[in-house]
Order: C-alpha cells, then sequence, then structure tokens
C-alpha cells in the first residue's frame, strides 16, 4: 500500500508543469520543430508553434519553416495570423525558438539567428514570452506585477492580419515604424506580396490607401468620428466597434468584436488584392467571408478622374458634377473618363456663386484638404465663399449632427455616390 502511494505522487509531480504551462516560454526552455511542441492560447483559440509550406514554382520544391500563430480552432484549412519570419524561412526541419539575452530568438540548424526581437539594453532582465487569448504574442519581464506592458509584442508587427486589439497606423513614441498590413505573395506563400494596406498620415484629415506595388489601387475615405467615409457598410456590422485613435502617442485604427467571443473577426489582406473581413462561429468553425473591398469597380482609385463621382445605377458609370462638363468628349464616348472634368463656365468670385450639396457621397481625396475643428458647418460654407480658390466643403465629425470644417482647394478627386 505504500509502495503504490507513492507511485502515484510521483506520477502527478511530473505531469502537473506540462499541463498548467501551454501559453508561456520561460528563459530555460525552447521550442522546436522536431519536438512539435505548441504555446496554447487561454480559451484554446490561438496556437503558436512552426509550420511549412512547400514553395511550389521552385525547381527543388524545397519545404520552408515558419514560426507563426494560428486559429486552433478552425476546423477547414489552417488559418495563420502572424509569421515572425516570413521573409526569411528555415530552409529544413531544424529550427529552434528560445530566449537568448533577454530577446526571442529563432535559431536555424547551424545555430545562425533567422529573426529576433531585437531589443537592446535588457540583456540582464529575466523575462518571459507568452502567447496571450487575444492572439497577441508578448515579452514581458517575468518580474513584473503590470501584466500590460511588454517589452515586445507581435501585435506592433503586423503581417497580413488585424486581430480583435491591434492597431494599424503609427506609434509614434514607442515605436518608430508604420503597423501596415501587406499580402502574402500567393496564397501558399507567405513572403511580402504585391498588395498592403497604409495609414496616410500627411495630410489634415486621415484614410487607409490599398496600394499594388507603389500605386494606390482604393482609398477608404476619411475617419469621420463614426467610421470611414467611403465604407458606410461598416456601419451596419452591429457586433464590431470600430475606434480610431489620434493623439500626441499614436495614430491608429482598431476594432473590437462586442459579443463575448460567439464570433471571431479579422481583417486580411489578401494576396490577390482584396481586404477582406472573415468571421467565423466557435459553432461554426469554417470561415464566411463577410465582406471584402474594392467591391466594384466604382471603388477602383481615380477612376472617373477629377470633379467627377462614379455611380453604379448610372450608364456611363461616371457623373460629371453639375456645372461641369467632360474634358475630354472623345475619350468619355469611348468610356475612358480618366481625364474628368471641368467647369462649364468660371467662377465670378463673388455675387452669383454658390454651392451644390452633395449627399451619399464619398468625400474627395483629403491630402490636399484643410481642416479646422472648432467650426461648424454654417462658418465653413461662409470661409469657403470668401475664399475663390475653395472648391468645397463638409463636416469632418458626424458624432452628434455634425462638427468641423474641411475645405478644398485643389481638384476634387475620387467621388463616388452611395445608395444610403
Amino acid at each position: 500500500y505504500h509502495h503504490h502511494s507513492y507511485t502515484f505522487f510521483f506520477v502527478i509531480l511530473v505531469l502537473f508543469p506540462h499541463a498548467f504551462s501551454t501559453n508561456t516560454l520561460s528563459s530555460n526552455e525552447a521550442l522546436t520543430i522536431s519536438s512539435n511542441r505548441t504555446l496554447v492560447s487561454p480559451g484554446d483559440v490561438f496556437e503558436l508553434g512552426f509550420f511549412k509550406t512547400t514553395t511550389r514554382n521552385s525547381r527543388d520544391g524545397t519545404d520552408r519553416w515558419y514560426l507563426g500563430i494560428w486559429y486552433k480552432t478552425t476546423s477547414d484549412q489552417r488559418t495563420y495570423v502572424w509569421i515572425a519570419n516570413r521573409d526569411n524561412p528555415l530552409l529544413n526541419s531544424m529550427g529552434t525558438l528560445k530566449i537568448s539575452h533577454a530577446n526571442l530568438v529563432l535559431f536555424d540548424q547551424s545555430a545562425t539567428p533567422v529573426w529576433s526581437t531585437n531589443l537592446t539594453g535588457a540583456a540582464h532582465l529575466p523575462v518571459t514570452a507568452e502567447l496571450l487569448a487575444n492572439g497577441n504574442f508578448v515579452l514581458r519581464d517575468s518580474k513584473t506585477k503590470d501584466l500590460d506592458r511588454f517589452m515586445w509584442q507581435s501585435f506592433d508587427f503586423p503581417v497580413d492580419t488585424l486581430l480583435p486589439e491591434m492597431k494599424l497606423g503609427w506609434k509614434h513614441k514607442i515605436l518608430e515604424r508604420e503597423k501596415i498590413l501587406t499580402s502574402w505573395k500567393s496564397p501558399t506563400d507567405p513572403s511580402s506580396g504585391d498588395y498592403s494596406f497604409i495609414l496616410e498620415t500627411e495630410g489634415f484629415l486621415h484614410e487607409f490607401y490599398l496600394y499594388k506595388n507603389e500605386f494606390k489601387v482604393y482609398r477608404t475615405g476619411p475617419w469621420n468620428g463614426v467610421r470611414f467615409n467611403g465604407i458606410p457598410k461598416i456601419q451596419n456590422w452591429s457586433y464590431i466597434d470600430n475606434s480610431f485613435i489620434d493623439n500626441h502617442e499614436e495614430l491608429a485604427y482598431s476594432f473590437q468584436v462586442n459579443n463575448n467571443h460567439n464570433i471571431h473577426s479579422r481583417f486580411r489582406m489578401s494576396s490577390t488584392g482584396y481586404l477582406q473581413v472573415i468571421t467565423w462561429t466557435k459553432t461554426v468553425p469554417q470561415r464566411n467571408m463577410f465582406w471584402s473591398f474594392p467591391e466594384d469597380t466604382c471603388d477602383v482609385y481615380l477612376v472617373c478622374g477629377p470633379y467627377a463621382y462614379c455611380d453604379m445605377h448610372t450608364t456611363p458609370r461616371c457623373n460629371c458634377i453639375e456645372g461641369f462638363v467632360p474634358k475630354n468628349a472623345a475619350q468619355w464616348e469611348l468610356r475612358d473618363m480618366s481625364s474628368g472634368c471641368v467647369r462649364s463656365s468660371k467662377l465670378t468670385c463673388g455675387e452669383g456663386d454658390g454651392f451644390l450639396r452633395l449627399g451619399k457621397m464619398k468625400l474627395p481625396e483629403t491630402t490636399e484638404a484643410v481642416v479646422e475643428k472648432r467650426i461648424g458647418l454654417k462658418e465653413c460654407k461662409e470661409k469657403c465663399l470668401r475664399d475663390c480658390q475653395c472648391t468645397g466643403f463638409a463636416n469632418i465629425d458626424n458624432m452628434k449632427g455634425g462638427s468641423g470644417c474641411v475645405t478644398w482647394t485643389g481638384e476634387l478627386d475620387d467621388m463616388r455616390k452611395y445608395d444610403a
């Protein structure tokens, strides 16, 4: 009887630590490809470990190994949300992730670092890596009592996916780099692809652009206090709370899911050039494409040229604003409307000039627009009337009936009309 009691107690001591530390990596532990060990977030939603792809168009068809995070609970094809070494894969199944000199470091078979958190000045701190419930992989001081304070976090280095609570934009003081989404090269190649989703920060208003390499292909319209002006459907997503932070610390968009996590949602920059909103539930883990943009031909950047707007319900799709005519009528006849429109008569810059109200419209490109937050629409109109160069005006914030003033003095570009 005494012998059996001792054996049982010994087994419990061996198993207990492994069952209790599935989401953390301590300074004396390592993840290796050969061990097949992973970290699993609290709630079992996310998993971190190694995975491989085969580059099908290469001559040798060699496997490429990556350290990444994926949804643990999706039952169909594995969905990756973050990759550490997307542009520097391991070329065989010999890889090790461990903590070295207070950094997370990924080593290849020759013990050469292929990826690192690259922190300086913390070499003597005891640190721990942890996969959080929201999918954020963090490195923190093991002795800190502030569990929200991180030395490094994967949320600051997006790949192609924006998860709830991640921020997309610019973190001024702490992180001197843009946080953007960049597509995979192809559906089977996670290296940096041709498409990116970037927040424009040069003007007074801020909007996202979708790029193909260096060329703009889509614009969201500026944030208007409720949503991005060029994405009217975003306000109908009842379970998503959108927010935009604009202060001296950061300039960024983020979203949260407000339904107790019965629904999981993410934004993804696809390798084919679409920003997708993808959802799934725990009960039905197959992925569901909720929405993607560009949606239609009217979303194509500058499709109609200056002083024209696109309308999916008209033929042709491009229309000159009232008081304007096609700049090149022959091109318009051939359905090439990229040259846009010009005024049918010059402004007098005085008596007789007025404004035409354009409702349900995507605001023109705002890079050159001027903003005054302290005046309303009436004062905004008067300001624009006094300026002979002013071509249009609008509210900048749609909260509580509208406030602020934005004026344009250059061409009005990239407009479209919406149904609602």
